[in-house]
């Protein structure tokens, strides 16, 4: 019985988790700032998540827990991140949430001798999106930021940046449902 049904069920479970992660952005961003603050006086990432997970600062964070607002959204500068940049992280998105998930459903297609092999396909798909994640997206990012920190763009672009990169990861699990498929069928064709 083909699986499609389960499988989609996944991808949207994927989808609901990122659009999570889109309502927790302005948490993260606070957090992200104290944390900061904290790695000046601490001197060191694992003392500073130690500190994090106690009783009393995880009660903290929940208290300061901030809600998307109209204006929070309004206020970012858009038009000022490269459309193609975000077109590719939407894509490598959906290539990151599908890998794994259609080597495992191009088995079904394929025979009994060529199972484990198509299923054993995902480390491949996912080390090409690594690859592209590593030489088309992380680099403009870090263009940004670095831009933000010398004063050459606002700082308004790296929080604008970051809300599109999270839309886009958004869209990419949206794109994952279209592509399942094919892509399921082009790894199945290797081992026709």
């Amino acid at each position: 019985m083909d699986p499609i049904k389960e499988i989609r069920f996944v991808l949207a479970s994927a989808t609901m988790g990122t659009l999570v992660g889109v309502g927790l952005i302005p948490t993260f961003l606070k957090l992200f700032s104290k944390a900061v603050d904290r790695l000046e006086v601490k001197g060191s990432v694992p003392s500073i998540v130690v500190e994090a997970l106690s009783v009393s600062n995880i009660k903290r964070i929940v208290k300061n827990t901030t809600r998307p607002k109209k204006r929070m959204i309004n206020s970012l500068r858009y038009r000022e991140i490269p459309k193609r940049f975000l077109l590719l992280n939407t894509f490598i998105t959906a290539v990151y949430t599908i890998g794994v998930i259609s080597a495992y459903y191009a088995a079904f297609f394929v025979g009994e001798d060529y199972r484990l092999s198509a299923s054993a396909s995902s480390g491949m798909i996912n080390g090409i999106a690594t690859i592209l994640l590593t030489l088309l997206v992380d680099p403009q990012a870090a263009i940004i930021t670095d831009q933000a920190l010398r004063k050459k763009r606002p700082y308004g672009d790296v929080k604008a940046l970051v809300v599109l990169l999270i839309a886009t990861k958004f869209l990419g699990t949206i794109l994952g449902q279209v592509l399942i498929y094919p892509a399921a069928m082009i790894i199945a064709s290797f081992y026709h």
